[in-house]
């Protein structure tokens, strides 16, 4: 449960809604892109650039979401489409 306004889209609302999120391992989702690519940051024969993060396993991503509708401080219905998770799957 979040408040709208913490939500970081610009919406004045004091409002509290149910953001559902994904989160977990996927390691056992590994696919050999995945395994060659660890062995080859491991033994530093690829090389992250200063901005850049490498990750060498699946992530756990939304695969279908969910609208939220909430009132706003101007007496306003607000709905956001796809901003909470409704399905989770291992992606990458």
């Amino acid at each position: 449960m979040v408040k709208v306004r913490d939500l970081g889209l610009g919406f004045n609302s004091d409002e509290i809604v149910l953001f559902k999120y994904c989160s977990g391992s996927c390691h056992r989702a590994r696919s050999n892109y995945d395994l060659t690519l660890g062995s080859l940051l491991r033994q530093q024969l690829i090389t992250p650039g200063p901005q850049e993060r490498i990750l060498s396993h699946p992530c756990c991503r939304p695969t279908r979401y969910e609208a939220v509708s909430f009132m706003d401080v101007e007496n306003t219905w607000q709905t956001v489409e796809k901003l909470s998770a409704a399905e989770c799957s291992c992606i990458g």
